[in-house]
């Protein structure tokens, strides 16, 4: 089954810029997924078992490396990737 997230994260540093580039930039890393940023959210297309399984250790790793972050996560069971033209 093929999902899309759309991920806000938040740091709660004043250095937040590393934090958030850090996580998109292992986001990208992972293949078989797609990963579509913009200067609002990230969004995240694929295997609902690699998407699921990547979000969980990269939300772990960010914690365990910047510290406190808030995610903000909207789940679509259906991939929505712009580059496949899902609406036409």
């Amino acid at each position: 089954m093929e999902i899309s997230v759309e991920i806000s994260k938040y740091p709660l540093a004043d250095d937040y810029i590393p934090a958030i580039k850090s996580f998109i930039d292992r986001l990208n890393a992972i293949v078989g997924l797609t990963v579509v940023t913009n200067t609002m959210s990230t969004q995240v297309f694929g295997d609902h078992d690699l998407v699921m399984n990547t979000l969980r250790d990269e939300m772990k790793l960010s914690w365990e490396t910047y510290g406190k972050a808030i995610f903000v996560c909207k789940f679509l069971g259906v991939n929505l990737d712009p580059a496949l033209k899902p609406h036409g």
